[in-house]
């Protein structure tokens, strides 16, 4: 049998209970055919005023991400998208592999993650020099380094803005970002990669390729793109960057 609405694919999408952004961006960017089904991982302790802070959101993720994961696969997707980028990033590209695995394991189903997105994306591009906005504390920005120049990027800018609560991350606003973008730019600058899926930019992104002349990723953006092309899905979607609009 055939999903109605999701005739084409029918995603499950594990978010933070703290994320206003990503699940409504999902609509936003959707195409005729596939549907995403949001599973809301519960965070108690929303802080993160601090490093400890941060990791203690991480710890927060990994006690319930099992049991978000068993209430989506109820809906009976097809596939497994992570609504969320920092634990993606953690413990650099062994980190991702080992997160990937674990969930793909646990849910029987293959699973996109924002750090797979973005490399598939900056190899794409070419790009090896990259400006990189984020809403983290300096522990999660270092594990976004790490990933990044062990898969062989080189981070020339990182601007992270520090947000103090998991929900402050949505309140950042467009101008804050325009200036983080414009502040991680430079003529030694081939492409700009935002991650936080929390941070509202794939709007925003899609305007500052053409400002900038160069690939500007939005994680929101990166993550539907590599979920939507990893299930044949081609559709050109316009409005939210060059990845969903040519590629």
């Amino acid at each position: 049998m055939v999903d109605v609405l999701g005739y084409r694919n029918v995603f499950g999408v594990l978010a933070p209970s703290t994320n206003t952004v990503v699940e409504p961006d999902y609509y936003r960017m959707a195409v005729p055919g596939v549907t995403p089904h949001v599973a809301r991982i519960h965070i108690r302790d929303q802080t993160l005023s601090s490093n400890e802070d941060f990791e203690g959101l991480l710890d927060q993720i990994r006690a319930e991400i099992n049991a978000a994961c068993e209430r989506v696969l109820t809906c009976d997707p097809d596939y497994l998208v992570m609504g969320m980028s920092a634990e993606t990033f953690w413990g650099g590209v062994e980190g991702n592999r080992q997160f990937t695995e674990q969930l793909e394991s646990f849910s029987g189903l293959k699973l996109a993650t924002g750090a797979d997105a973005v490399r598939r994306g900056l190899d794409l591009f070419g790009a090896k020099r990259l400006g990189v906005v984020t809403p983290y504390q300096p522990i999660a920005d270092e594990n976004v380094r790490l990933f990044l120049s062990e898969a062989g990027y080189d981070v020339v800018n990182l601007k992270g803005l520090r947000c103090p609560s998991a929900v402050d991350i949505a309140r950042v606003s467009e101008d804050e970002l325009r200036k983080a973008i414009l502040e991680v730019d430079g003529p030694d600058v081939d492409a700009i990669v935002q991650v936080g899926t929390n941070l509202s930019m794939v709007g925003l992104a899609d305007e500052a390729e053409r400002w900038l002349g160069k690939p500007v990723i939005a994680i929101n953006a990166a993550t539907w793109w590599h979920a939507l092309r990893s299930n044949g899905v081609t559709d050109q979607i316009h409005g939210f960057g060059t990845l969903l609009r040519e590629h």
